[in-house]
């Protein structure tokens, strides 16, 4: 129903990276979040006062809330979709996660409410309420919109690579368990005479619920806006169509910058031959760069490396200090070997280490177990050693 829906009311709807395409995905489902979640709320607040029921209000309340979070979510992208200018030079959009951890405090908010109100009536043991029929009718209608509007937001987040989407879409599906938990509740209510009110009791538990979701949901979007490694299989396909191109060695020193969904700077280094003619290098780069913006969405800045591929000293003693740092942990890597011509008493040996996030050692510790090492191998090395973190997360 929901690739139908899109197929209707989506303009070009298989275009999905295109900051136009985006907003017309984000105005449809935002347009549909919306009208769900206001007459599901008015239903459920007019058949809660009715039957004086705790539960079905604050269920009712909790879907005018998405129904808010729906309205963030449509004003949050139409703010990203805004070009870049002088002051946002990278483009605005961050805001998609700042709408994001709003719709998450939104959650936190409701969860709050309901806890309060439900610990107030079990203290003031406020009776319990009768279900009719047709309040059970509703509840039932609303856990099966509200899976829907799950699959729905689920499927529009993964197609344009939504953390709002994602985040609404969790929702969802928590308003069908909280939902459902007030439906169990009014069926045995109505049907078994309890010595307690079952009806504020799962108002409390529904409340605990949703505060646990608000705090994933917030906890999820501000890792996005202080930063998060990029995806790994994003890293595999950069270094292999790096390394795709004749000429280009390894690389190191990959970083990628998140601006929001479509978003995403990165700068590398690659290393070529010492002896490689620059013109036909650059030009190499410009086909590469353009290559990975084309396949991959990623503006990407190549800094050239040249290393000495002939000399086989060189070789010999960069292979030494690889095996040194692998048997020291086999995440450890090196970059930019460098090697002064060798003496009879002092052998140079300049070079960068890569040093993993989990590694246990400080920067000194490491420092003075390779030198330590590489003395032992040759009493002539002495190693310069420049020490940097991994950006990749890997």
């Amino acid at each position: 129903m929901t690739a139908l829906l899109i197929k209707l009311f989506v303009k070009s709807g298989n275009d999905t990276k295109s900051p136009e395409a985006r907003n017309r995905y984000c105005n449809f489902g935002s347009v549909i979040g919306i009208t769900a979640n206001v007459l599901l709320s008015v239903m459920k607040i007019f058949v809660g006062y009715l039957t004086a029921s705790l539960s079905i209000v604050a269920d009712g309340l909790n879907n005018l809330s998405d129904a808010g979070s729906s309205i963030v979510t449509l004003v949050g992208f139409k703010m990203a979709n805004k070009p870049a200018d002088r002051d946002h030079p990278f483009g605005h959009g961050r805001i998609e996660y700042v709408s994001a951890t709003i719709i998450s405090f939104f959650i936190l908010l409701v969860g709050f409410e309901l806890l309060k109100d439900s610990v107030t009536a079990l203290i003031n043991k406020t009776s319990a309420p009768f279900f009719s029929n047709t309040a059970i009718v509703i509840l039932v209608v609303s856990i099966a919109v509200k899976f829907w509007l799950f699959f729905f937001n689920k499927k529009i987040g993964k197609t344009i690579e939504s953390s709002a989407f994602v985040a609404t879409a969790k929702d969802s599906l928590n308003d069908c368990i909280s939902t459902g938990a007030v439906l169990i509740s009014a069926i045995v209510t109505r049907f078994v005479d309890l010595p307690f009110n079952l009806d504020t009791i799962m108002a409390g538990l529904v409340a605990l619920f949703i505060l646990w979701s608000g705090f994933c949901s917030a906890r999820d979007t501000l890792n996005q806006i202080m930063g998060l490694p990029p995806d790994p299989q994003l890293i595999r396909d950069i270094s292999d169509t790096i390394l795709s191109f004749d000429g280009f060695y390894g690389i190191h020193d990959l970083i990628v910058h998140n601006y929001g969904p479509g978003r995403q700077f990165a700068s590398v280094h690659v290393e070529v031959p010492v002896g490689v003619d620059i013109v036909a290098c650059h030009e190499k780069i410009d086909l590469c760069e353009k290559l990975i913006q084309e396949k991959f969405g990623v503006n990407l800045v190549i800094h050239m490396d040249p290393i000495d591929t002939n000399d086989e000293s060189v070789a010999t003693a960069r292979e030494t200090m690889v095996e040194i740092l692998k048997e020291i942990d086999t995440k450890l890597t090196l970059h930019d070997f460098r090697m002064t011509p060798a003496a009879d008493t002092r052998t140079n040996l300049i070079f960068d280490v890569v040093i993993p996030s989990d590694l246990k050692l400080s920067e000194n510790e490491l420092n003075d177990i390779v030198c330590q090492k590489a003395h032992e191998c040759d009493k002539t090395y002495v190693c310069v050693i420049t020490f940097d973190r991994d950006f990749t997360g890997q």
